[in-house]
Parts: C-alpha cells; structure tokens; sequence
C-alpha cells in the first residue's frame, strides 16, 4: 500500500497568515519556504492513500458538530529549553481548539501526541538562541483576531512542502 503523511490544522487568514510566514523567513526559519503559518490540530503522521477518502469523511462529519469560534493571537511563547520553537500564543480560543483538536484525534483514531496539546503558530523553529530571541522580541507585542469558520487536511509533498488539500467547515 502507498502511504503518505497528512497534518490537520488551522490555517492562518490573511493578512495574518502572510505576515507571520514572512517574519518567519526573516528570522531565518528555511520551514517559512515550506509550511504555511497555522495552528496544529493533528499534527503530521502516515496513513494509507486507501483510507484518505473515510479520514475526509470523518473530518467533515466532526467539523459539522463543532461550532465556529474567534480565535485571539496575542503575544510569544517558546517551549525552550525542551524544544528550540518560539511561537505566537493563542490567547482566545485556546479551550475551544483544544476541543476540536481532541474530537478530530479520537473521530480518525490518530496516534497519541509525543507531547501534551498547546495551540500556537510557530514563528521559529531549530534555530540558535540568538535568531530565537530575536524572533520573540519581534513578535512580542503582535495581535490579531480572526473567526474559525474550518480548517484543513494537508498533505506534505517533498519538494512542495505542507499543501491543504481540503477544507471542513464548522458549524455556523
């Protein structure tokens, strides 16, 4: 069987997602080239091309039980010294996001988590400590506010990167 690895994940509307990407490139992240700016449901894990269709299937019919919701950016966080990220913070719509995230998990049987669920939008990532803090002094007083009204299935091509390659809509 033919396998491929797919994320789940709130992408960032724009302008949002564009400036976030762009001052991830600037901080010197080579990922901005490859990942679009998001925040993570699922993170990224093989399936079977065979179960795409039935994972579609049972995305959009958790995505249609959840309702939409605002979502808040505010400010920077890092999960140093465990692991070199810095990232804006969801600071509105935390729990609500938890909540998708954990229907999502269970509705396709996705593996556990290597580490416990904390959304955010990475800014920098396997970068020295030098870029790393430029990048949360940068992005320490950034803010932003938006509606989740879906999110999407991304598959991750080599040479392309993280693509969306479909979107599920919440409930109104």
């Amino acid at each position: 069987m033919s396998r491929l690895t797919m994320g789940v994940a709130i992408a960032m509307p724009e302008p949002h997602g564009t400036f976030l990407r762009e001052m991830r490139a600037t901080f010197g992240d080579p990922l901005a080239e490859t990942v679009p700016s998001h925040v993570t449901l699922l993170p990224p894990h093989e399936v079977d091309v065979v179960d795409l269709d039935e994972i579609c299937a049972l995305l959009d019919k958790t995505a249609g039980s959840i309702p939409a919701f605002r979502m808040r950016l505010r400010g920077t966080g890092t999960f140093r010294p465990v692991s070199p990220v810095v990232f804006v913070t969801v600071n509105a719509g935390y729990v609500a996001t938890e909540v998708l995230a954990g229907r999502l998990r269970a509705a396709i049987g996705a593996p556990r988590a290597e580490f416990s669920f904390h959304p955010h939008v990475t800014v920098a990532h396997h970068l020295d400590d030098a870029a790393l803090d430029h990048a949360d002094e940068t992005l320490r007083d950034y803010e932003c506010e938006f509606r989740v009204t879906e999110f999407a299935l991304y598959l991750h091509d080599p040479h392309a990167g993280w693509e969306p390659q479909r979107w599920f809509a919440l409930a109104p």
